[in-house]
């Protein structure tokens, strides 16, 4: 049996070296080497390999399955919704009633007055669509040179090449040299400068410097992560995302965030503006929406955008295929349901203070862990020469890798982020308990042992 286990294994790497391109991995890598990782099932917090091993899925595999693995309850959701009517067309007004049931839910959890969504496959469309949206909002009142996008440094918003533009890590943002014109970025996460303080050093890397210099009448929007993810999971300080909110109000430009990652509890709240009591324009979903089980994003708008859009007789010339897809609406229905009936979001602010408290620990045992950090399931820690002297490892040596690779030894799956990859990213399924974030911890202190 073990033979032919080992057998199969083999196959699939085989075939998946010949017929599979991955995503976000190295092409010759997977050729020499082959998949390391072949996903058979889950439950819970962990993941079965085809090789009869079990992880410990420490970043909810794409910071997406925020109720974890394995949840029936969405299988028999989809199953149902199949049987009847799998798929069904958007375009030209045609709806069908999961897309409506679940506007009028995602309405009714958004903050403030974005009412309406448009839907789309995933976040890297969200963004792109929400991009289009705002420069189309401005045209139709009148302003149409009001068509540049402000994003932040270190973002990342998707690879679609609207959204590719957006984000600011290098080797995204560079793929293939393919990107939209007026797509500027700033220095994120200086408040005082937003504020307008102009003595500040960094002031004509701000937004408003930027805003200054370009022109407000040329401005569409300003996009950013309230928390930013890939970037190396950075929180904003106090103030910050409320300066912005101003600013944008200030000079009449939309104010997009981006809680692909950060939505449907991820962050302790079931959107993370709701930590600032803010309240964007537009605010792009995706990943926890449904939970990573079916395939789904959308855009909300805000009152006064959705009354321009309801306004425009023509054809509103932007659509997917799958927008308001029957079964990933139906899916993510339940996914909602299981969210707010189980208590997650509120489950996951408690979890963060254990999570915190924890890597604290990491912190005060290990010379080389320095900035843990954690807002609810959304958490990272960096990996320095010296926690004491702030000192960092040299840029080739990226040391938060070497851990990586060490706890996925001991069959934990975590991230290395950072433009020097000397960051950690944590982000389990919202529905860990005490017990498995110490499981988590223990790992990593051993992985940390074993690295330096």
């Amino acid at each position: 049996m073990v033979k032919t286990v080992a057998n199969d294994v083999h196959t699939l790497i085989e075939q998946d070296k010949k017929h599979y391109i991955h995503p976000t991995s190295s092409p010759k890598l997977q050729q020499e080497e082959g998949t390391p990782l072949i996903f058979t099932s889950g439950e819970g917090v962990y993941a079965n390999s085809k090789d009869g091993k079990r992880y410990f899925d420490g970043l909810s595999m794409l910071w997406n399955v925020n109720i974890g693995h394995g949840r029936k309850e969405l299988a028999t959701a989809a199953y149902e919704q199949m049987t009847q009517m799998a798929y069904a067309s958007s375009f030209k007004g045609y709806s069908n009633e999961p897309a409506i049931k679940l506007a009028e839910k995602l309405a009714s959890i958004s903050p403030g007055d974005l009412n309406a969504v448009f839907y789309t496959s995933g976040g890297s469309e969200s963004n792109d669509t929400a991009f289009k949206l705002a420069r189309f909002y401005w045209a139709q009142k009148n302003k149409p040179k009001k068509r540049k996008i402000i994003a932040l440094e270190n973002a990342y918003h998707g690879v679609t090449i609207g959204a590719q533009t957006a984000t600011a890590i290098p080797l995204f943002h560079n793929f293939s040299e393919s990107g939209i014109a007026d797509v500027l970025h700033a220095k994120a996460h200086i408040t005082a400068c937003e504020n307008g303080d102009k003595n500040d050093p960094d002031y004509e890397s701000s937004i408003r410097a930027t805003i200054e210099r370009e022109g407000a009448d040329s401005i569409a929007a300003v996009i950013l992560e309230p928390v930013q993810g890939s970037g190396g999971v950075y929180i904003p300080p106090a103030g910050y995302l409320e300066a912005v909110r101003a600013l944008c109000d200030e000079h009449e430009i939309l104010f997009i965030a981006d809680e692909v990652i950060c939505g449907f509890g991820r962050t302790g709240k079931m959107f993370s503006v709701e930590h600032w009591g803010v309240t964007p324009d537009m605010m792009s979903i995706a990943k926890g929406i449904s939970s990573g089980y079916a395939q789904l994003g959308g855009v909300m708008v805000n009152d006064a955008i959705h009354t321009v859009i309801n306004e425009y007789d023509g054809v509103l010339a932007h659509g997917f295929t799958y927008s308001g897809h029957p079964t990933a609406c139906a899916v993510a229905l339940k996914n909602i349901e299981i969210l707010e009936n189980e208590k997650i979001v509120e489950h996951t602010a408690q979890m963060e203070k254990e999570l915190l408290a924890q890597l604290k620990k990491l912190e005060e045992k290990h010379a080389h862990v320095a900035n843990s950090r954690s807002i609810g399931m959304l958490a990272a820690f960096e990996v320095v020469k010296n926690a004491e002297t702030g000192e960092r490892f040299a840029e080739d040596v990226a040391p938060a890798v070497k851990v990586v690779d060490e706890c996925f030894e001991r069959q934990l799956i975590l991230r290395a982020l950072g433009p020097n990859r000397d960051v950690i990213a944590i982000a389990p399924p919202l529905t860990i308990t005490k017990e498995e974030i110490a499981e988590m911890i223990s790992i990593i202190d051993e992985a940390l042992t074993a690295s330096f």
